[in-house]
């Protein structure tokens, strides 16, 4: 690649959860001779995701390929944080072939896109495509539906229904932003599932989008990567909930970081996580436990009450610190609720 050459830029966003992490790994295992980069946004002020990365560097991914922010929303923060980043990656001493951007499962796709057209490095860099990254299951249980007059009926019984939630209009405007759309977890959505998923999808979609189902995030690299969807210059396709305005907030939801004593059973805290999102609507829950006489910590990553855990890697010289990132709505983040369910 020689100087003059636009580094592109893949972003993958979606719902809390989804898989864009597990996708992630899965292409810096397969760069098909690429040296890559990555950009990691958490929603949180410990960061996981960056973390799981780094474990996973390689010649192709070096870990200092590897950057985390996790001071906000990256659109919201472009002139202090994303701008120096981006410019940061293209100087290292073997520039990137292409750079991956994992946004928060918060994110809106759209005034990020808006930033690549800063001048400071609209040159040198392009949006080769948006990824967006879907639960087929959380889709087809009808948590995003596409039509109103079936939720205004719904509604009309029912006072405590609300379709035009914050959650509704991230994976709205993800989707409306998106040039292939990615479904995962295929075999809890089971067949049925998947066609429901990709009906909700195709109602929301702007335009005909490709829908690929993927379990474990293996997709061939050759269909995400190398698009040349110059997504920058199309954003008149990439219609918005947020159009017009002058920027967006993510005052709905808040995060909590909890830390823990060491564990003695990773069934104990899975219940209590489990309790957390049926009683008390916590998103996601996603962080690295220490447990009694285990060398190795503990991964935890929680979806509503889908709760996953697994030994990752030895704590080394690290502190054997438990920490937790919790988030959901604004309303529903209370800190000392849930440091006691947990057992804090």
């Amino acid at each position: 690649m020689n100087d003059l050459t636009k580094i592109p830029v893949t972003v993958i966003t979606g719902f809390l959860g989804a898989g864009k992490t597990t996708l992630i790994r899965h292409l810096m295992a397969n760069p098909q001779g690429r040296r890559l980069a990555v950009l990691v946004n958490e929603f949180g002020t410990v960061g996981v995701d960056g973390d799981i990365l780094k474990s996973c560097a390689d010649e192709n991914c070096p870990a200092e390929n590897i950057v985390e922010l996790a001071n906000g929303c990256i659109c919201c923060t472009v002139a202090d944080d994303f701008i120096p980043t981006i410019e940061a990656l293209m100087a290292l001493p073997r520039r990137p072939d292409h750079i991956l951007i994992e946004t928060s499962g918060l994110a809106l796709p759209k005034p990020l896109l808006r930033a690549f057209d800063w001048p400071a490095i609209r040159s040198r860099i392009t949006v080769d495509g948006v990824i967006a990254v879907a639960d087929a299951e959380a889709v087809a249980a009808g948590r995003f539906a596409p039509d109103e007059a079936a939720v205004d009926a719904q509604r009309a019984a029912d006072d405590s229904l609300d379709h035009e939630t914050p959650l509704s209009e991230v994976f709205e405007d993800q989707i409306a932003c998106a040039d292939l759309v990615l479904l995962t977890k295929p075999d809890l959505a089971g067949a049925d599932g998947l066609a429901a998923a990709r009906a909700v999808i195709a109602a929301e979609a702007p335009r005909p989008l490709p829908v690929i189902v993927v379990s474990e995030g293996a997709v061939d690299p050759r269909v995400v990567l190398g698009l040349n969807a110059a997504a920058e210059d199309d954003l008149d396709a990439r219609p918005s909930h947020h159009d017009g305005a002058d920027d967006h907030e993510h005052d709905d939801f808040d995060s909590a970081v909890i830390e823990l004593p060491e564990i003695a059973d990773p069934a104990d805290l899975t219940a209590r996580i489990e309790t957390l999102a049926r009683d008390h609507r916590i998103l996601r829950v996603k962080g690295h436990v220490a447990v009694a006489g285990k060398p190795m910590r503990l991964l935890v990553q929680a979806v509503g009450a889908r709760v996953r855990h697994q030994y990752d890697r030895l704590w080394g010289d690290a502190p054997r610190a438990s920490r937790l990132v919790v988030i959901a709505q604004h309303d529903d983040i209370d800190p000392a609720l849930i440091r006691q369910v947990l057992g804090a």
